[in-house]
């Protein structure tokens, strides 16, 4: 099964975390200082929060698929997109580990597709640390089109 994902950045997890469990019927299924995670069934969607990013907003998008052969199947699609994919590789981010592959959508819209592992300690491996100063959810800044704009 894939289910969808929605990584949002917020400024205080504590009220976020109130109003999304409210909304959703239930509360995460994990929840650290800095980021919280459900995983919904009905609509099935992968929902996390987070203040890593220090940008409030839609922070990326992305498939989370439960095998290799639905990962290699989806980064094969954004290969064909031709929009330069970033095969990120096995990683720990998110308080996960984890494979993935991140590309831009033609309006800069940060997509990933994923497969967890398992579950980590940590937010993100020191290598994700050091390229991203804290924030591993995103595909390399040099994959960024020249053409688009920022505001």
């Amino acid at each position: 099964m894939k289910r969808f994902h929605i990584h949002v950045g917020v400024k205080d997890i504590k009220t976020s975390v109130q109003f999304y469990s409210t909304l959703f019927g239930q509360k995460p299924i994990k929840q650290k200082e800095d980021y919280a995670k459900w995983l919904l069934d009905d609509p099935s969607l992968n929902f996390a929060i987070s203040t890593r990013s220090g940008e409030e907003g839609v922070n990326h998008l992305g498939i989370q698929v439960e095998n290799s052969s639905e990962l290699d199947e989806i980064t094969e699609r954004l290969k064909k997109a031709d929009l330069g994919v970033y095969d990120e590789g096995e990683v720990t981010c998110c308080y996960a580990e984890s494979n993935k592959a991140w590309v831009k959508d033609p309006s800069g819209v940060a997509w990933e597709a994923y497969q967890n592992m398992a579950d980590a300690d940590i937010y993100s491996d020191a290598k994700n640390e050091e390229t991203s100063g804290g924030d591993c959810c995103g595909p390399e800044e040099e994959e960024t089109d020249a053409n688009s704009s920022c505001c």
